[in-house]
């Protein structure tokens, strides 16, 4: 099967050097059944040598068991779980059911895979290979996707063997695709299977047939009697390859005795490969131990220590191909052989498919499996599991509770379309008000997984106003939906944007003080909305501050609306949007959340950003960025193109803009273009290019997206002053302090005191200056601070009074330079200059060389986080932390961590590396 694979096998032993020496490597065999690829992996693990070598494969039964295909190939390195760090132990041992906890999230359970790979690989290399990948479980592929993305510096080959790699979890991994043997090859092997009497002419049209497949050039000749072969014309006719291959196998099986077909039958019902299982299930059936022989010595089967095919497409020809009845009895037997108490979930699948019709018993096992699926943190086994159960129930009322359930799990396990279906089945059965409202607002959801268009926030109000009667919570949770929903398209939104939303809850009575942060967010929303900003003032910070106050509803909103933080920056409330980041990435990381870790991240480099930390907002965003790209969850690139607006580079910073709108546009993601609109102006300010920047301002403050609009309007009274515009800048102050006088924060009146001065001339300008600069320095935007030391320290120049303006200047230009913001920092230095000052640009330093990666990891190193800690923070093996260092040490010039401990906090210029890719 390796004839002419002699490229493909060059490069799997390159990859098993390149472990053996320490590096890690991740590759995709692709291509279709028959090609080959079981046949590299063998050859792999034959010549690993040295390494351990550990094995799953794919069952296309056992597709909807949670992390069953990770468990298979896990457990040979079980023993090892026990030296993983706390949680990561925890979080594995739950997935494969050795203790009861908390559902894990899917990808802490990829973290702790990494690091027990990376364990064990430091006894001797480690290859682990996975054929037919295709039929993983969905938990199993996404955990191993992931460890294959973060795979760096560890001894660790990942092999995958997968018929199509398009629209599968390990998209985007090192790919080999295998092609057909060329037709000198393909003769060669049709020849010595055959040995001889073979027609040059049928053996031609064969090899056309079979398109270089190998496993289809050594099947079809079982087709044709000697006489076809030596010349006959009456060949197969056409059919798909993998069937035809299939077909082969089956002449094969049909000529064994009946029990020996009855036994491989059994074999392919079981995905657990268990032999004593296996024969337990036997003698149920009435078949004894010399039904093996014949299809050992046929080469269908092996029997040792655990069961074998041939090949997949063997297991698939015995299965289906088999009447229904039969299928029905060997998974009857199964299950009757299977230990309840040991693998129940595994007993109630076979039940489930050995049920000759509706079954409220099996259902009912279904049910439970579903629920200990969820605990293991297996969504798209907790659907399987509960859509079978709704096939099965007798009772129509349960049945419509059960499809309701499984379309949830549906949607839980990112699979909208499939949930969708479920509705409908939902749909057809009576249901009661709950479970009808219930429905409704999951089709709000679904639609706003599937498009995110502006016809999403009617249908969850529709859904809030049938729930509002009869589930009052659940209807406030509706309701802020329809606000994330509204919030997120922003200004592409053609009809039930946020104030429409808005409009519908204002019937709703105030809520007391004691009522959820959920119910107080609501009202506190609708009432911005409607009533205008100051009316949304005092109950949105009673809402904040109850989010702070209450671990499971803050959980819900931070689920619901993605980013309350939004809300304290819109209230101009620095300390509480600083708490309430802090909040979303700690819970994030306790609970192991790397679908919202990313997201949280992302806004949580907001924080440094305006504080002027551009270096921690860059390893913020670059460890975001990672995460997402490992594990495919969206990527947030508004804090990336504010953050490179005000580095002020234009060339990348205005490409990263684009490519943002034209993503924006495309889904549907009014908000962002709203952010970018507002990035562009800062770009544009900092450049000095006024006209550029007051269009770009004007176009953001056309839509009151929840808090850009506010600091959009500073950036259109700065460009309208100083292009000229004062008429623009003075309505746009207007509407800012309708914001800050209502807000009442330090940020909020010195930002209005720097806007202000601004508009004003002589002494009344000066005092105004000097009230935002005190005000600002009482709060956490630096940002802002070093904006009006620049704007005061121009003003006094044009007074003639340049030794004052030196002052300011020089504090704008220092504060500007430390941020890496590069052209609000040449405006300034541009001002000193002609102040008559003399300004070196700044020259680059050894440490500026580091990647976002390793500024974090060094900064982590520095503050005395192991390189375990640093590895489980960051989702990375300590090895690959270790391998960082080493190239931190390097570029700094140092050998130890404690050199690095007295070397400044290093920054990056690295911000472009944040770009989604």
């Amino acid at each position: 099967m390796l004839r002419g694979r002699t490229a493909e096998c060059r490069r799997l032993d390159q990859l098993l050097a390149e472990a053996r020496s320490g590096y890690s490597g991740t590759l995709v065999i692709s291509g279709e059944p028959g090609i080959g690829k079981s046949a590299l992996l063998d050859y792999l693990a034959g010549q690993a040598s040295g390494c351990r070598v550990v094995r799953a494969g794919g069952v296309e039964s056992e597709m909807e068991l949670a992390f069953a295909g990770l468990h298979q190939l896990c457990v040979p390195m079980l023993h090892q779980v026990k030296h993983l760090p706390g949680p990561l132990r925890d979080a594995l041992e739950a997935a494969f059911g050795l203790r009861a906890g908390d559902s894990p999230d899917r990808f802490v359970i990829g973290t702790a895979v990494l690091m027990l790979f990376s364990d064990i690989a430091q006894e001797q290399p480690l290859v682990c290979l996975v054929d037919d990948a295709q039929w993983l479980d969905q938990a199993s592929v996404q955990a191993l996707a992931f460890v294959g993305r973060r795979l760096l510096a560890e001894s660790v080959l990942l092999v995958f063997a997968v018929r199509e790699i398009s629209e599968t979890e390990l998209d985007g991994l090192p790919e080999m695709a295998i092609a057909g043997l060329d037709d000198k090859d393909a003769r060669s092997l049709i020849e010595s299977a055959i040995g001889g009497g073979l027609d040059a002419q049928v053996r031609d049209r064969m090899v056309a047939e079979a398109r270089g497949n190998p496993l289809a050039l050594l099947a079809l000749p079982r087709w044709l009697t000697p006489a076809q072969l030596a010349g006959g014309f009456n060949l197969p006719g056409a059919g798909s390859l993998a069937s035809r291959i299939e077909e082969s196998f089956l002449v094969r099986v049909k000529s064994l005795p009946p029990p020996t077909q009855r036994l491989l039958l059994t074999a392919a019902a079981d995905p657990v490969g268990d032999v004593a299982l296996l024969w337990r299930a036997a003698e149920r059936l009435g078949i004894g131990a010399e039904a093996a022989a014949p299809a050992e010595s046929a080469g269908l089967l092996e029997l040792g220590t655990r069961v074998r095919f041939r090949h997949p497409l063997v297991r698939s020809a015995v299965y289906w191909d088999a009447p229904l009845c039969d299928r029905q009895a060997v998974h009857r037997a199964l299950a009757d052989a299977t230990d309840p108490q040991l693998d129940p979930d595994r007993r109630a699948w076979h039940r489930a498919r050995a049920a000759l019709g509706p079954d409220e018993e099996v259902a009912g096992e279904l049910e439970q499996s579903a629920e200990r699926a969820r605990a293991r943190g297996g969504c798209a086994a907790v659907a399987a599991f509960l859509e079978r159960a709704t096939e099965l129930t007798p009772d129509t009322a349960r049945r419509g509770a059960r499809a309701l359930a499984a379309a949830e799990a549906k949607l839980d396990a990112g699979a909208p379309d499939a949930a969708y279906e479920l509705t409908a089945t939902a749909e057809l059965v009576p249901l009661d008000e709950l479970q009808r409202a219930r429905l409704e607002r999951l089709r709000g959801e679904i639609a706003f997984a599937q498009s995110r268009g502006s016809d999403v926030p009617p249908l969850l109000v529709h859904a809030a106003k049938l729930l509002e009667p009869i589930d009052p919570a659940s209807a406030r949770e509706s309701y802020l939906e329809a606000f994330g929903a509204a919030d997120y398209a922003g200004r592409l939104n053609s009809g039930g944007g946020v104030r429409e939303v808005a409009e519908q809850v204002g019937a709703l009575p105030t809520p007391p003080e004691s009522s959820r942060a959920i119910d107080l967010l609501v009202y506190g929303l609708a009432r911005r909305f409607t009533d205008g900003y100051a009316a949304g003032v005092a109950p949105l910070k009673r809402a904040l501050n109850a989010l702070l106050r209450e671990a499971d509803s803050s959980k819900t909103c931070f689920a619901i609306l993605s980013h309350p933080g939004s809300v304290a920056w819109d209230l101009w409330d620095d300390e509480m949007w600083h708490e309430l980041d802090n909040r979303m990435v700690e819970r994030a990381r306790d609970a192991g959340d790397l679908g919202f870790l990313p997201m949280a991240l992302a806004y949580r480099a907001w924080a440094p950003m305006y504080a002027g930390e551009f270096a921690e907002a860059s390893a913020l965003v670059e460890e975001a960025h990672a995460i997402s790209e490992a594990t495919g969850s969206p990527y947030f690139r508004n804090t990336s193109l504010v953050l490179a607006a005000w580095r002020g580079h234009p060339a990348p910073a205005l490409d990263l803009i684009k490519t943002s709108c034209d993503d924006a546009t495309v889904r549907g993601e009014g908000r962002l273009l709203g952010w970018a609109g507002y990035a562009t102006a800062v770009l544009y300010n900092g450049l000095g290019d006024y006209a550029t920047a007051l269009l770009a301002a004007q176009r953001t403050v056309e839509y009151d997206d929840l808090g850009i609009l506010g600091v959009a309007l500073v950036e259109l009274i700065e460009a309208g002053v100083r292009s000229g515009r004062q008429e623009a800048a003075a309505a746009a102050f207007q509407r800012l302090q309708e914001r800050t006088r209502a807000s009442g924060t330090e940020w909020a009146l010195g930002t209005e005191a720097c806007s202000r001065a601004l508009l004003t001339d002589g002494q009344a300008a000066d005092d105004f200056y000097r009230e935002a600069i005190e005000r600002l320095k009482r709060t956490r935007i630096a940002v802002h601070l070093a904006r009006v030391h620049l704007l005061y320290g121009e003003w006094l120049r044009r007074e003639n009074r340049r030794v004052d303006a030196r002052g300011q200047l020089s504090d704008a230009y220092d504060m500007f330079r430390r941020m890496g913001a590069d052209a609000f920092a040449e405006r300034a230095r541009r001002e000193l200059l002609a102040t008559g000052e003399t300004v070196r640009k700044p020259t680059a330093e050894p440490r500026d060389a580091l990647t976002a990666q390793e500024t974090h990891i060094a900064r982590l190193a520095r503050e005395g986080h192991t390189n375990t800690e640093i590895g489980a923070q960051l989702f990375i093996s300590p090895r690959t932390v270790e391998w960082h260092l080493r190239h931190v040490f390097m570029k700094l010039g140092i050998t130890s961590r404690k050199e690095l401990r007295s070397t400044p906090a290093p920054p990056t210029t690295a911000w472009a590396k944040h770009a989604p890719r």
